[in-house]
């Protein structure tokens, strides 16, 4: 499946915040990538403009293109409720951001990659789509294989946590419970979903 390769930091930089956790070279370079990043006036941006950053900015936080969200939103839209709530609802269920979130992996990409290999089971069956959607009371776990490479055991006693309240980390296990889907106050990513709602809806 598709997906960006390039250069996080440029994209960190692009929105000028850490959308991929703390950067000392971010904090030195607070200016757009570029030869004329440093120069580039700070004018007025359009509506339409700030849309589409904040669209741009959840798909790179979450590691998606443009296809896939798409269809993410479009099942955020029929479902009930907030359609920008339940869109970032849909996206904190990819296992992909939950094997992230617990701690199996220190970001995104190295979740996504971990999926993809097949050492992710949920509910002790080996599941290798990055964006299956994880439901209230599954299981994730890392396989039996995995659970063997000293590398990834001393990841997940590094990384492994629960600090979010939706999630439990049980480390001898080196697995943890997906038990509900988190509200929008719970949700720390900085997106505001409201005008990624209007964007779509033109």
């Amino acid at each position: 499946m598709a997906r960006y390769t390039g250069p996080r930091l440029r994209i960190a930089r692009r929105f000028g915040e850490p959308i991929f956790g703390p950067s000392r070279t971010l904090s030195r370079k607070n200016y757009p990538p570029g030869i004329h990043g440093r120069f580039k006036r700070s004018g007025k941006t359009s509506e339409y403009g700030r849309q589409l950053m904040e669209k741009q900015k959840a798909k790179a936080i979450y590691g998606m293109l443009e296809r896939q969200f798409r269809r993410f939103f479009e099942k955020a839209a029929r479902m009930k409720g907030n359609t920008g709530e339940n869109l970032l609802q849909l996206l904190e269920r990819r296992l992909d951001n939950v094997v992230y979130r617990l701690g199996f992996a220190r970001t995104r990409r190295a979740a996504r990659q971990l999926v993809s290999h097949g050492h992710i089971q949920v509910n002790g069956k080996k599941v290798n789509i990055p964006s299956y959607l994880v439901s209230p009371g599954d299981v994730i776990a890392l396989s039996p294989k995995a659970r063997a490479n000293p590398a990834l055991q001393r990841a997940f006693e590094t990384q492994g946590r629960s600090k979010y309240a939706w999630l439990e980390v049980r480390k001898g296990e080196y697995a943890g419970t997906f038990l509900y889907v988190p509200s929008r106050a719970e949700i720390p990513e900085n997106i505001q979903e409201r005008l990624i709602v209007e964007l779509y809806s033109k």
